[in-house]
């Protein structure tokens, strides 16, 4: 398979995936396609330094970034390709809408579920990409689940948050936010604890959802919420303000710029 058809097959097929190139060294411009499950799927890794490059490009696609880095007297070039991330909203209150909007603008594509008829309507949220009238059961035969997925719920009603947990529990979803107070969120944790949650998958659940930025309105709870799903995402980043900090503002984890 020529690298071409390997991209477009992993683009086509919703893959995470990445193309290494040798960017200066012996062999410059050489290229390999990396799947992120199969390994090399087209080209070839420059010999001595696969082992090494796989381990740095798996991690880059884990966290979605690209990296320039040295092995050596190489430098390589690993830039990701990823499928579009999918954002499933639960509760089809006043504060999905801007999240809605938002998470379109950062590149989601969006689903909003609810049971209630007269809120989960495409009229009020004409930025989303599905509109589904139903309780969450329905909701996922309509939408695969995978490590693509982000959800959030900001039902108050633990008869329909309750049923998601249970859908998404074991699944490789990435991100599951759920809103409330801190005395919801301990009563969410003590139901699931008794339902046989571990620790371990507890602590996986991002409650009271968001960042702590004083939000208030659904607009600024929306920017609370998507700042905590792109730290989720990348895998990187304080939450702290930048202000008054030294060195490279956005600091990396793992795999560091320039080096290998």
């Amino acid at each position: 398979m020529n690298h071409i058809s390997a991209i477009k097959r992993l683009i086509e097929g919703e893959q995470l995936g990445a193309v290494v190139t040798v960017v200066e060294g012996v062999g410059a411009g050489q290229k390999a396609v990396v799947d992120y499950e199969r390994g090399v799927i087209a080209g070839a890794l420059r010999p001595g330094i696969e082992d090494a490059v796989l381990e740095d490009a798996a991690e880059l696609m884990e966290r979605e970034q690209s990296r320039t880095l040295t092995y050596g007297e190489l430098s390589v070039f690993i830039e990701t390709i990823a499928p579009q991330p999918l954002m499933m909203i639960f509760g089809a209150g006043h504060n999905a809408q801007p999240l809605t909007t938002m998470a379109k603008q950062l590149g989601f594509k969006v689903v909003v579920g609810d049971a209630r008829p007269m809120w989960a309507t495409e009229d009020r949220f004409p930025d989303a990409d599905e509109v589904i009238v139903g309780w969450p059961d329905a909701v996922f035969e309509r939408v695969p689940l995978d490590r693509r997925t982000y959800v959030v719920l900001l039902s108050h009603d633990a008869r329909f948050e309750d049923p998601v947990f249970g859908e998404v529990r074991g699944k490789p979803i990435r991100y599951l936010g759920a809103i409330g107070s801190r005395r919801t969120h301990r009563a969410r944790l003590e139901r699931l604890a008794a339902e046989g949650w571990t620790q371990e998958e507890l602590d996986s659940i991002y409650g009271p959802v968001g960042l702590d930025i004083g939000a208030e309105t659904p607009a600024e709870m929306a920017v609370s919420i998507l700042a905590e799903i792109i730290q989720a995402r990348y895998g990187a980043g304080s939450g702290l303000s930048l202000r008054g900090e030294s060195g490279r503002v956005h600091k990396q984890r793992g795999v560091e710029e320039g080096t290998a």
